[in-house]
């Protein structure tokens, strides 16, 4: 009895850990260098809602995979999810590398998924709040675009309702 009750569990775990969800990440990008190109890497080198920077803030919205992991924290799959599990990232390229030819900047900033938990996620389905978003610099301190691993502003990912102002 008590091996039937424990295969029944393993079967469940399994299927909740193939189980997933969509969720939309919302990327916004702070004061980025006027006239430089900016684009969702999908994949090694596909690009995605690329723009040229010419006000204050770009937006970038993305769907995501959720799954539970192996230890049962959240793993982000889909074409936009870069890196190994519970090192997830989305990459946002700029310049040549956003399809800019004529770009004299090269970079691609790594924003990490990794402040996304369960508790944030599960603020969003059923909810006012369905997207979850977070804010980065535009420019690192030589005055081009970001680049590398960028500091996540104001706290980190949250969850906010669609109609939210930036």
């Amino acid at each position: 009895m008590r091996s039937h009750v424990r295969r029944a569990q393993v079967q469940q775990m399994k299927a909740m850990n193939k189980a997933e969800r969509t969720v939309q990440l919302r990327i916004v990008v702070r004061q980025p260098p006027v006239g430089v190109a900016f684009a969702v890497q999908r994949g090694n080198k596909a690009l995605d809602y690329s723009r040229i920077a010419d006000e204050n803030t770009l937006l970038f919205e993305v769907p995501v995979g959720v799954k539970t992991d192996a230890t049962g924290q959240p793993d982000f799959t889909g074409p936009f999810v870069q890196g190994t599990p519970g090192a997830r990232f989305i990459y946002l390229n700029s310049g040549t590398l956003a399809g800019q030819t004529d770009s004299c900047w090269t970079r691609r900033a790594k924003i990490s998924l990794r402040g996304i938990t369960w508790q944030l996620l599960n603020q969003e389905p059923g909810s006012s709040a369905n997207i979850l978003e977070v804010k980065i610099a535009g420019k690192a301190p030589n005055g081009g675009p970001a680049c590398a691993s960028v500091p996540l502003l104001e706290g980190g990912w949250k969850a906010i309702a669609p109609a939210a102002t930036l």
